[in-house]
């Protein structure tokens, strides 16, 4: 019970200090709406668009949501040495980064329903299939807030942190099939696409809104579940290496 306890504070004071402050909603959300609202002006294809846009859109935004709230999460509070305290509390290590990024998990999936919400009012979502879309929305935002993880306990500074981070969005908007499909990307670069995370969650957000799965679903929602299973293990092992053993 005092595991629980430890856990629901530390995601209480995160969400208070971290998340809902300004700079990480409007980098988190709004970016990647402003970015797919100009992506649609120009495609001026009328409403129908904005089906085809959504499964990129919902992908985006948990992308930049979590990655961004994380990287100033847990590097300013490693800089500040806040983070030394956390150690100090009576439960493991595991229990202890699994508290620290569930409020960026809830942060990605609220960032992932912001244009599902603003599509309901414009097009019918009667022929989305929830039952796929929903697990793909939290897969997604689990295996990119360990990703985030990943890339924050690589670096020292937030500003390190943010770069570090475009690093790794950027490529993967262009080659995870959000926008155009990955059998339209040069042979070279179609081996790479299927080695980032983005990929089979975009899958399976397609398939949800489309019908068009790429790979089977389980094969997907797999992929993604061993995603966040490795980056996880990598960033505890970077933990103790860099800041717990040094």
């Amino acid at each position: 019970m005092k595991r629980w306890i430890a856990f629901w504070n530390i995601l209480a004071k995160d969400m208070r200090t971290y998340y809902l402050k300004p700079p990480n909603i409007s980098w988190g959300m709004f970016f990647p709406l402003a970015w797919t609202a100009m992506f649609f002006i120009k495609s001026g294809s009328g409403l129908g668009s904005i089906i085809s846009l959504l499964p990129g859109v919902v992908a985006v935004s948990i992308l930049f949501g979590t990655t961004s709230v994380l990287s100033v999460t847990v590097t300013f509070e490693k800089k500040n040495r806040s983070f030394e305290r956390l150690l100090l509390a009576l439960i493991s290590l595991e229990f202890l980064m699994l508290a620290k990024t569930s409020g960026a998990i809830l942060f990605g999936v609220v960032n992932a329903f912001v244009p599902v919400v603003m599509a309901a009012f414009l097009v019918d979502l009667a022929t989305v299939s929830w039952s796929s879309f929903i697990p793909a929305v939290i897969m997604l935002a689990v295996a990119s807030t360990f990703l985030g993880l990943f890339i924050a306990v690589a670096v020292k500074e937030v500003f390190e942190a943010q770069t570090f981070s475009n690093f790794f969005r950027f490529p993967m908007i262009f080659l995870c099939g959000l926008f155009f499909p990955i059998e339209q990307l040069p042979v070279f670069l179609k081996p790479l696409a299927y080695v980032l995370p983005l990929t089979y969650g975009v899958d399976v957000l397609h398939g949800a809104v489309h019908g068009d799965h790429a790979l089977p679903l389980a094969v997907d929602l797999s992929v993604l579940a061993l995603f966040c299973l490795g980056l996880f293990s990598l960033s505890l092992w970077n933990i103790k290496r860099k800041w717990i053993l040094s």
